[in-house]
């Protein structure tokens, strides 16, 4: 087939080998990750975006280059003629042959762009992509997100949601963190709350529906003193998720604070959210409002005016539903309960916990600290340990490594400690944010801190030694470690906070 003499140029040329062997690239990387799973989740980026990008380069030289060589050529002339556009004629059977080559080929790249346009637009909402595209920056976050309840809800649903005005901003939002991870100039670690986080009500209640509250639930956890012997405390809690009718009326449960006959707002003095000075609820029924103030924390009308009202949410509660980042005393607890290594090596929740509340630069640097400082305890206090039971010592290693790993991250600076987590009240105040017999409306009305407007305690103890409650009347709370009854005037987090 005869082609024009313009095409004779080596931008034309350039650009056809480009687009050529771009389109052969990304339908090989295809079948490549279709047929045999070549390239992970990064070969995406390559086959959606990267290449097509080439390809349409290369395609765009094509025409470009045919122009150049068409002018130069007028000039050329010996009759100095010039035309301000090339003249096409089909009776010419090299300009029939390319016309049709270029506009089937168009035509045929044109459907193969619009079907990888669409597989782009379905890559940059995947889980893989928001995770791993920024590896170290998205790391906390997607590893957490791994051991979390919702694992198979896509990271667009809670943080896009449905319709198109959400999403360009989160495009418009991707553009300056893309900038962010290629300068360095993302924080480590990355700020919380999200203060343009899409509403709760637009995302989470797409799932879950405020009206139909779940019943209670009944909770059973574990956990063990630092002790030689790994002594084990269990406790049996019936959380009052949901409203009850009893003899003494409706007795409300925890999912109140966002019913729709309720709206609380509340006034934050600080960035995380955690000291909450300013409570008002109003009953939407009703009209009758009251607000709250916290008497340890009082501010002027002034500095409160100046302060943003917030309306009380899911997510001021279930503030990491899906990036939860456990403290040690937590995730050490759940692996000795759950069998993943043996409770019975002496003193290995003290060893854990030596270990894992000591900052480290890395994560080598902290699975060292860990297996070495296990290894000289048992060396120095105790060597027939290592001898005899020395699987059982490195199962207890390993999984107190992997439960770092999947908790703390040194390099971004993301643990518990800077990243609280809501929902109860032992390392952060969490409930008693609020729940603290501090806040108080004019007439003295309080806000509780009574431990049984959220749960009841049904049963606590040692394994060979529980008590049982009667007719799900709630136990009195029995502290594992006697500390006389500090435990009712003090938060929880007085002693267990590790925050920053």
């Amino acid at each position: 087939m005869k082609l024009p003499a313009s095409i004779k140029n080596w931008i034309s040329i350039t650009g056809t080998l480009l687009a050529v062997f771009n389109l052969a690239s990304i339908l090989s990387l295809m079948v490549l990750n279709a047929v045999f799973g070549f390239g992970g989740s990064y070969i995406g980026l390559f086959i959606y975006i990267v290449l097509p990008i080439f390809m349409f380069v290369g395609l765009f030289m094509i025409p470009i280059g045919m122009r150049i060589y068409r002018k130069r050529a007028r000039i050329a002339e010996a009759e100095g003629k010039t035309l301000s556009w090339p003249i096409v004629d089909f009776n010419n059977i090299a300009v029939r042959n390319a016309s049709i080559i270029f506009i089937v080929g168009t035509v045929f790249l044109l459907i193969i762009s619009s079907i990888g346009s669409y597989e782009a637009f379905h890559y940059t909402e995947s889980v893989e992509f928001c995770g791993k595209l920024c590896h170290q920056v998205m790391e906390p976050e997607y590893t957490t997100y791994h051991g979390s309840a919702h694992e198979r809800v896509a990271c667009v649903e809670c943080h896009v949601g449905s319709g198109a005005s959400w999403y360009v901003k989160s495009k418009m939002s991707g553009l300056y963190q893309v900038y962010s991870v290629l300068a360095n100039k993302y924080p480590t670690p990355i700020p919380t709350p999200i203060h343009n986080l899409r509403p709760a009500r637009e995302t989470c209640e797409e799932c879950h529906w405020p009206e139909k509250f779940y019943d209670r639930k009944l909770r059973v956890e574990h956990s063990f003193l630092a002790d030689d012997e790994n002594t084990e405390n269990i406790i049996h809690l019936q959380i009052k998720t949901s409203s009850k009718n009893t003899v003494h009326g409706m007795e409300k449960g925890i999912h109140q604070h966002i019913s729709p006959d309720v709206k609380i707002e509340y006034k934050t003095s600080v960035e995380n959210r955690q000291v909450i000075p300013w409570v008002k609820y109003t009953n939407t029924k009703t009209g009758v409002t009251e607000i709250y103030t916290d008497s340890e924390n009082i501010l002027t009308a002034e500095e409160l005016d100046s302060l943003d009202t917030r309306v009380m949410d899911c997510l001021d509660c279930h503030n990491r539903p899906s990036h939860d980042y456990k403290a040690p005393q937590n995730f050490i607890d759940q692996s000795m309960a759950e069998g993943q290594f043996s409770k019975t090596l002496p003193s290995i929740k003290l060893l854990a916990m030596l270990a894992l509340n000591q900052d480290y630069p890395t994560k080598d640097s902290a699975f060292y600290a860990i297996k070495t400082q296990v290894d000289e305890y048992y060396e120095m206090t105790d060597p027939d340990i290592l001898e005899n039971r020395r699987a059982e010592v490195d199962q207890a290693i390993a999984t107190i490594q992997q439960d770092y790993a999947n908790n703390i991250f040194p390099e971004m600076n993301a643990s518990w400690k800077y990243y609280p987590n809501n929902i109860g009240h032992m390392e952060t105040d969490g409930c008693f944010r609020c729940h603290n017999d501090r806040h108080a409306t004019e007439s003295g009305k309080v806000i509780s801190k009574d431990c049984n407007l959220c749960h009841d305690i049904l049963a606590q103890g040692t394994p060979d030694s529980i008590q049982y409650s009667a007719s799900f009347e709630s136990l009195d709370f029995k502290h594992p470690v006697d500390i006389d009854e500090e435990w009712r005037t003090e938060n929880c987090s007085t002693c267990h906070s590790a925050l920053y």
